[in-house]
This record gives C-alpha cells, structure tokens and sequence, in this order.
C-alpha cells in the first residue's frame, strides 16, 4: 500500500514548472502512507507521484512505474493478489519489475475492453495510468473500494487525484471520493462500472445453496492470497470471530511455510498478532484466549481513556472523517497501528468486511424477511469505502502499516453473497453469522467461534464511548450547539459529539466538498435508512455504533459496567 497524487490536461512547459513542486508539497502530506520512497514522472501532459511502503518486490518495485518503451506510466496504490497468474498470461509483455502491480500496464498494452481486464484483477488498488502515446489517462478503483482515492478539478479544469483527500482538497473545490467498482477514461470523460455481480440482486440468490465445505474453502484460499508479501506481516486478533478466523487460517499457512523452510527459530514468518483495548477491555481478554489456541505470538495492548482523547485531531486528520462511529472505532486502530509500525511491521491482516457479508451487526436480528436481509448486506458492501475501510486503511497507513482484508476477496464474495439470505438469517435463537461458524466448526474454541457480536468501540471496553460522550458534553457548549444549523449546513451534527468531530474535521480539510464526503444521517453501525425502520427503537433512541441491542445482545446497552466512563481532563475545544 502507498499512496498516489496525480494532475492531468497540463498544457505548456510553464504548467510543469509551476506545478511540479505543487505536487510534491502537495503528495507530501499523505507521505505517512509510503515512507519508504518517494517517485516523481512529469512531462508536458502529466503528474505522476508516489510514495511508497514497500511490501512486494522491496528492492525493484519502485513507482511510478514506466514501460521499457516509455509510453505507459502507472501509479498504483494497492496488491495484485493474482498478480502471477495474469504475468503468466501475458508472456510477451515486456516486464521490466517484479511488482504485482506492473500487470495493470500490461493487460492495458494487450488492448481489449477496459472494464473486461480490470475485473480480471483480484485484489485491492486505486491507480492511475498514463498513455503518453495516446494522451489518454485512466482512473480505476477496487471492486469494494479497500484503497482510498479522491478526485476533482482546479481552477484551470485539470483533472486532479490522490489517495488522501487532504493532498487536492484546497486546489480542487469540488473534490469527491472515486467511485469504488469504476474506471474513468479520458478517451470519453465517462465514469464506468467494471465490477457487476447478478448477486446483487436477491433473485438471483432465491434458492442457492453454498454448501459450508466450499464457503471455508473459499475463505481460506483468499487469506492464502492476501499473505503475499515480502516483509514481514501479522493479524489484527480482537478475538472476536472475524479476526479469530483470519488469523487461524493465516496460523495453519504460516506453520507450513516454517516446517518447509525450516526455519521454526525466525521471529518472522511466525506469525504474530495484535490486540488493544482499555484495560479491562472483553477484546483484550477473548483475544488471549484466541491466540493460545491459535498459536500466535500475541501482543496485547492497553490504552487509557485520556491517551484516545488526546488522539481525536489526529486520528480525524488522518481518516478524513467526522462520522461518529467511525472516529470511534479509528482511534484505537490508530494507537495500535503505532504500536504494530513500531515492532517493524508492514503488513496486517483484517477481519474486515465480514460483518456485511453475513449480517453480522446486532441490528440484522431485525430483518423483517431474506429479501430485506439481503438488500441490506448489498447496500452495506456498496457503502463500505466510506465506513470500515476508509477506517480500517486510513487509521493503519497513518503510521504506514498496509491492512489486507480476505473477507473482502472479490472471489471470496462472489461465493458468500451468491447464497440465500435465509441461510444467513439470525434470530429467534440463531445467532448471527451461523452459517459461517458453522462452516468453521473445530477450528477455534467455542468461547470464540460462538462470541456474539461486539461492535469494536464497544470491545475495546464498555466506558470508551460513554467517556467520549462526557468529553464532547464538556467540550462543546450549549451556545455554540444551539447555532449547528447555521454553521454546518451540509449535514449538521446531531449531537455534541458529532458536532466536536465535525469541528476537528474543518481544521484539516474544510468546505461544502469535503463535508459531502461524509455519509450523514440518522444510522446504526453505518446502516442504511431503510434499516431503521425494521424497528420503531432504532429510529427513537438507538446508538449509532449499535451498541448492545436490548433483546439480542447479552450485555444489552444501558446496562451496569465495571469499567463506566471516567471524568477526564479536556483541551480539545471546537474550533
């Protein structure tokens, strides 16, 4: 994972001038992505940079990358997982790196449909490609949008893009995030879809079966993949189900290749995972439990309530968000990601994604019917580039630590979404994502394969949100949230906590655009609207991170905690 900043439609030898030091200050400031190296390709038309974190091909992957006859140049952010295959494809393309990447440029050169070769790459990326032959460039993003990347115009209507909307956002007024699934072609200045599924659609999944067999085997060929790497790597482990079976499948290959390669003594390929929680945290405590069964040499971590309050500005400059669910959920990950960086770790794998899949929030329980469950999960993916992996890869790359998300496997989802939303079904006794536990019988212990359901603010201990709520209580006074309407008219707050995160938002990327960029309204665990209305309580009292839900969560919200809010010490005020 790195980062890229591109401008296109440049016009005469004064515009390079002029614009090429912009665009290195400019990539400077999403830097933290690719600290490694940084690469710069200009010419009369085009902008290419890219900084890099080195995972595959350390030595000769440098980007951006240009082709041995100097027509193509590509700037990627991202892993070609079949990157091996598809060079195997191609035996007469001229290579000129080991970069999994490099096959972008090659299925370009070999002609043919865009749209056709771009799902023809699994993995995760948002790239831009150059054709100085042409004088044509495209734009193109993951299927689900796990890497970032925003795009607009400046003044001068050049075309502008970058992984990290705080790079473009004060050139370009009317700056958006890339539309996930998508190419845009400056051949016809249209945007496309690449990525279309007939599983989208619930009749086209009425009736099919998975069977459990080929649903694990799926999963476990897609954590196979997403191990590619030539740094070392670990596991996110909360201990709670997704990460418990990514890191289990990550477990059983790791041993192999140290039984194969003999080399049982490294501290790297044994595979190491990472936890953090408030002391007292559930993660903390189901994580340990996962490791010793797993056989990971565990790294648990504790935070403090003041230690996450201290974070906020930071954590909301880097996510590029103001969304509460998500600032909360980030700002544990962004601690850990230090703590991970700092043991030398590059690359981690995520539980990402499989909440969507499956169902897996509490509030699925209330799913009127399959067809409503399944509609659901799709506008769930849909929305996803905006939620969990905006927070999953933009609180991580804050310190230059790439996360892998194997449940969000394009061919991984082309298996679990295909079936029947009543085998996915929780409710009236069932509890969530069944049919995935299932599938995994023996290979965790039951304490871990039958956890119910936290939502990771909530897991990384019950007083986190109540202390975030305190602090924002004292933070923002009554006068100023009386006037929200006024001052953010683009999606107002709806509480002060929101109101406080949307203050610390403006500091960093300001404007009409960038708020747009936040999804806004009513939500639980970044539901849809057509959600809320499973249940009249959803819509009157429930907590947008979908606490414990009363009738389904055996810790329901509301509830005593051990380890309630503490008053702490504030000096974060709206600015």
């Amino acid at each position: 994972m790195c980062s890229i900043l591109a401008a296109f439609d440049l016009r005469t030898d004064a515009d390079l001038r002029m614009l090429r030091p912009l665009a290195l200050a400019m990539s400077a400031r999403q830097r933290h992505r690719g600290p490694d190296w940084s690469g710069v390709h200009a010419d009369r038309a085009a902008l290419l940079v890219h900084e890099r974190l080195a995972i595959v091909d350390p030595v000769g992957g440098a980007q951006p990358i240009v082709s041995r006859d100097g027509d193509l140049v590509l700037a990627v952010n991202g892993e070609i997982y079949n990157h091996r295959e598809l060079r195997a494809s191609m035996p007469d393309y001229p290579f000129s790196t080991g970069s999994d990447c490099e096959p972008i440029s090659a299925l370009y050169a070999g002609g043919g449909d865009v749209g056709e070769w771009l799902d023809r790459l699994n993995g995760i990326f948002a790239f831009a490609l150059w054709d100085g032959e042409q004088r044509r460039f495209l734009l193109a993003r993951d299927p689900i949008g796990v890497c970032p990347m925003y795009w607009g115009h400046d003044a001068d209507g050049r075309v502008w893009a970058a992984s990290e909307m705080k790079a473009i956002a004060r050139t370009c007024p009317d700056v958006a995030p890339f539309p996930p699934g998508c190419w845009y072609d400056s051949a016809t200045g249209q945007v496309r879809r690449y990525h279309a599924r007939d599983w989208r659609l619930y009749d086209a999944t009425q009736g099919v079966e998975v069977p459990k067999a080929e649903l694990r085997e799926a999963f476990e060929r897609a954590v196979y993949r997403q191990m590619m790497s030539d740094v070392p790597y670990g596991v996110l482990l909360s201990g709670g189900l997704d990460s418990s079976l990514v890191a289990a499948v990550a477990a059983r290959y790791a041993r192999r290749r140290i039984e194969d390669d003999d080399r049982s003594e490294a501290w790297w390929p044994r595979l190491h995972s990472f936890a953090i929680g408030l002391d007292g945290s559930p993660d903390l405590a189901a994580a340990e439990i996962a490791a010793e069964a797993i056989g990971t040499v565990h790294h648990g971590f504790t935070y403090t309530v003041e230690e996450g309050i201290d974070a906020l500005p930071e954590v909301i400059r880097h996510v590029e968000s103001y969304d509460v669910t998500t600032i909360r959920a980030s700002t544990p990950m962004f601690l850990l990601a230090r703590r991970i960086r700092a043991m030398g770790i590059k690359m981690v794998l995520s539980g990402e994604g499989s909440d969507e899949i499956f169902g897996g929030y509490l509030y699925f329980h209330k799913a009127p019917d399959a067809r409503e469950f399944h509609e659901e999960t799709v506008r769930k993916l849909a929305a996803l580039h905006q939620y969990d992996c905006l927070r999953a890869n933009k609180s991580m790359m804050a310190w230059g630590v790439e996360a892998r998300v194997p449940f969000l496997d394009t061919e991984f989802l082309d298996v679990a979404m295909r079936m029947d939303a009543r085998a996915k079904m929780a409710g009236n006794g069932r509890i969530e994502k069944a049919v995935l536990r299932e599938a995994f019988e023996g290979l965790l212990p039951d304490a871990i394969l039958w956890r119910q359901k936290e939502q990771f603010s909530d897991g990384v201990g019950y007083g986190w949100i109540d202390a975030l709520k305190a602090h924002a209580d004292r933070a923002v006074p009554d006068s100023a949230f009386a006037t929200v309407a006024q001052r953010f008219p683009v999606n107002p707050p709806l509480g002060k906590e929101a109101y406080l995160y949307r203050s610390l938002f403006e500091r960093w990327v300001p404007g009409d655009a960038c708020a747009r960029t936040v999804p806004g309204g009513r939500s639980i665990a970044c539901s849809t609207p057509a959600a809320l209305a499973w249940d009249a309580a959803f819509a009157a009292a429930a907590d947008p991170s979908g606490r414990a839900v009363a009738g389904v969560h055996a810790a329901a919200h509301g509830t005593a905690r051990a380890d309630a809010a503490r008053p702490v010490a504030t000096d974060v005020t709206p600015a």
